[in-house]
């Protein structure tokens, strides 16, 4: 994949001026290969803005996140980023820290504002742009099909527990291949079934906001569903060959002691969080322990006959969602787990625990279980309290906690790499500070600081620091051996 170009960055200091964290390169890419994919991923509910023009409808966010006490502060994502408006300045963030590859997510209701029926030619138009933009700059456009955005016209008649809406998803995905798919090669159905359907329809703090344990079952097979009929349309209907791959975010689970209970609760995790997802789409069959958890609630996935066939399309790829792990004792809630905050830890600002051992392990894992796939990590990143951190004299957030924790990370992929697992790319969350659901806007994940007031953009150091890691890898000082302890 070629390299981005370097174009300065508003702010950026003078070439061969040390950056924060210039001690972390050495360890953080030691054994990735020269060729290694960098990257940075945002979605489009979470950046876009403009959430009623050019024929926009709204999604279950944009109702959700207008319902008293959904979201932290009352925030929505009407504004958010206005990347809508401002996508040349923000591809221009990207070039500027030469990163090789950017993952974006479409909006469906900007696409197709009913979730059927007319194509929104002004809404596909942005993404047209967005693809050409990128490819100029030399950066390699990876395209998210659904990143939550359900068109909330489909929530209505149903949403995901409804089997229909997995038709809908492929007409969708087959009309974003037609208009894309001469340019992108790089494709993602889905961004993390398991939030969509556990969070959305059981739990009920991502919208719809629903909270059925049967409707949840029901809305993670539909979701399953429409990845596969979506892999089907964007292989036949891409004008250039399409590499087509679906993300999760295993849920990695330990017991919080070797109690029996423990355990027990550890298996009842992975088997709702990780398996529920991976064992359909790698090998075409719903786990037999997870089907006995799931008998006693009425719960059990809704199959008819063809669908774990169309379920399990070949993957090119699959993309790998990491920020912690989750320690486990017993629920009376029929998923049957409950996550024990690990108090003696660091945290990020969450608060999530800090635990880069998890990354190593998980991909370790999806390649002994799920065989040899292509791995990329199409998240990984964290949330501090950036306005804690010095600011330098050109204003910019020193970010110590946040270049430590990517180097942590990554380090832990070179790890995984070492002991066989075939991970080809990075992709930070995220490049922006943005509405970060539930959260807000209090939470701040980004590589640039925006300043939502005016909407200024401002490298962090920690993006000058992944600038850095990604010259020092192509330059060839990473790919060395890294001992497995």
């Amino acid at each position: 994949m070629t390299a981005a170009s370097t174009e300065p960055v508003a702010g950026e200091p003078v070439a061969g001026e040390p950056m924060t964290g210039e001690s972390l390169l050495g360890e953080a890419v030691n054994g990735l290969p020269a060729d290694f994919v960098w990257g940075a991923a945002t979605s489009a509910y979470q950046i876009e803005g403009a959430a009623a023009e050019d024929g926009r409808a709204p999604s279950v966010w944009d109702t959700f996140s207008h319902t008293p006490g959904a979201v932290a502060g009352g925030d929505h994502g009407d504004v958010a980023c206005d990347h809508y408006h401002r996508m040349p300045e923000d591809v221009g963030l990207l070039a500027g820290l030469g990163l090789d590859a950017y993952r974006f997510s479409v909006s469906w209701p900007r696409v197709q504002p009913g979730g059927k029926g007319p194509v929104n030619a002004r809404g596909l138009a942005f993404y047209d742009r967005l693809v050409d933009e990128l490819l100029d700059k030399g950066i390699t456009p990876w395209a998210t099909l659904y990143h939550w955005d359900l068109p909330q016209e489909l929530e209505d008649a149903g949403g995901w527990p409804v089997r229909d809406t997995a038709y809908r998803f492929a007409e969708y995905a087959g009309i974003v291949a037609d208009a894309l798919g001469d340019r992108v090669t790089d494709w993602i159905t889905l961004n993390e079934p398991y939030c969509s359907a556990m969070l959305g329809y059981y739990q009920g703090v991502h919208a719809p906001g629903r909270t059925s344990f049967p409707d949840f079952t029901k809305a993670a097979h539909h979701l399953l569903l429409g990845h596969g009929l979506a892999a089907r349309q964007v292989r036949e209907r891409a004008a250039r060959p399409p590499r087509v791959g679906i993300t999760f975010n295993p849920v990695v689970a330990q017991p919080a002691s070797d109690a029996p209970e423990d355990v027990e609760a550890a298996r009842r995790a992975d088997a709702v969080g990780t398996r529920i997802y991976l064992d359909p789409v790698v090998h075409g069959r719903y786990p037999e322990d997870l089907l006995a958890d799931l008998a006693p609630y009425d719960a059990l996935p809704p199959v008819e006959d063809g669908d774990l066939e169309t379920i399990a399309q070949p993957l090119d790829f699959l993309g790998v969602n990491y920020y912690f792990r989750n320690v486990v004792k017993p629920s009376d809630e029929p998923h049957g787990y409950r996550s024990v905050q690990q108090t003696d830890r660091p945290s990020t600002a969450m608060p999530w625990e800090i635990y880069p051992e998890g990354m190593t392990s998980l991909l370790t894992r999806l390649t002994r279980e799920y065989g040899d796939l292509p791995l990329y990590i199409t998240e990984n990143g964290a949330a501090f309290d950036d306005t804690a951190s010095p600011v330098d004299a050109s204003g910019r957030i020193q970010d110590a906690d946040r270049i430590a924790f990517l180097a942590d990370h990554l380090a832990a992929v070179g790890r995984a790499r070492a002991a066989g697992a075939d991970v080809r790319g990075y992709f930070c969350w995220s490049l922006l500070d943005n509405f970060e659901w539930a959260y807000g806007y209090a939470k701040r994940f980004g590589l640039v600081h925006v300043d939502y007031a005016t909407q200024r953009r401002t490298p962090k150091a920690s993006a000058l620091w992944l600038r850095d890691a990604a010259r020092a890898c192509r330059a060839g000082d990473g790919g060395a051996p890294v001992p497995v302890e």
